[in-house]
């Protein structure tokens, strides 16, 4: 961010302390509420928390999820999980889960025209486009949408629109060390569809949004805003005023903290920004050249692998919601 900017620090909101989501991977702020789901069981669990991330309602479908990792609330109020955890990249398919307001649920299944990939963000466009950005070891993450509409029960192909590149910020944090700085973990789109957001273990970036072109406002470069250290950070949402960032972690109990906005930042979400595509340089503040942050990526993506598999339970032990290839 610039050096200029005025921000005041993050604060906590509350502290989740419920063990049904000792795994939050997933979190949207909607008025005075909080949706959240938790990483892993046998079936699909919406959690409604209240501002003191106190849980109320459960929401339950009869879908049993492999690994979902992140959600999103449209406009009707449906809530859309995205079961695309792939640790091992060896997943046929990913889905997408529908729970709508009448308690109808829908799955859609998706293949990558490119191989698999573990993916924990979710961005659902105003329109209700859907996006994966995946999570790469290297930090050149892919941004993919289905090539056709949806097919509840069937699969569609997935189509690349975009890329992100992330890169060392020496910002501490998430439970890999310098590597969880490259690490795509969670998105989050503004309720008024002003913006959108991307974290990793240790960073958040945001991107201005003119209607509903995600893959185009991609090309602009995003302001990062450094998150407070935390144990495995995965969850983003905008909060309900739109100007401020919420953000979990993995682990009991998990802080809700409420990141503010620059006033630039603000202002820059009513007005489209123009500018090059970001470049591993450009999103970065290590002061390292694109080689040097990839040989040390490179050297650290064996650590990186062994400690997933450690912090996860395994993928055997989870059933998957489209078993089908």
């Amino acid at each position: 961010m610039p050096a200029s900017a005025e921000v005041a620090g993050p604060t906590a909101q509350c502290q989740v302390t419920d063990p049904r989501l000792a795994e939050l991977s997933g979190l949207v702020a909607v008025d005075d509420q909080m949706v959240a789901i938790n990483d892993g069981g046998e079936q699909v669990s919406v959690f409604l928390l209240d501002a003191a991330c106190q849980v109320g309602d459960v929401h339950t479908a009869a879908v049993d999820p492999y690994d979902p990792e992140d959600l999103a609330v449209a406009a009707d109020g449906t809530v859309w999980l995205a079961d695309t955890g792939d640790n091992n990249a060896n997943r046929p398919t990913v889905a997408l889960i529908a729970l709508r307001p009448d308690g109808t649920t829908s799955v859609y299944r998706l293949t990558y025209p490119d191989g698999p990939h573990d993916a924990e963000a979710l961005l659902l466009a105003p329109d209700g486009t859907p996006y994966l950005v995946t999570k790469e070891i290297l930090g050149a993450s892919g941004v993919y949408t289905p090539a056709s509409p949806l097919v509840d029960g069937g699969t569609v192909a997935l189509a690349r629109a975009a890329a992100v590149n992330m890169t060392f910020t020496g910002t501490a944090g998430g439970p890999v060390g310098q590597a969880g700085q490259l690490l795509v973990t969670g998105g989050a789109v503004a309720r008024d569809g002003s913006a959108f957001a991307l974290r990793t273990y240790t960073d958040a970036y945001v991107w201005t949004l003119s209607g509903s072109d995600i893959p185009t406002a991609f090309a602009a470069a995003p302001v990062r805003i450094p998150l407070p250290d935390s144990p495995q950070g995965e969850a983003i949402s905008f909060a309900a005023d739109n100007r401020n960032l919420l953000v979990a972690s993995e682990g009991l109990p998990s802080e809700v903290t409420v990141v503010p906005l620059a006033a630039e930042t603000v202002a820059s979400m009513t007005t489209p920004v123009e500018g090059p595509a970001p470049s591993l340089t450009d999103l970065g503040r290590s002061g390292l050249s694109p080689i040097t942050n990839a040989l040390i990526a490179a050297a650290v993506a064996t650590v990186v692998v062994w400690i997933g598999g450690k912090l996860r339970r395994d993928s055997s032990h989870r059933r998957p919601a489209e078993r089908r290839p």
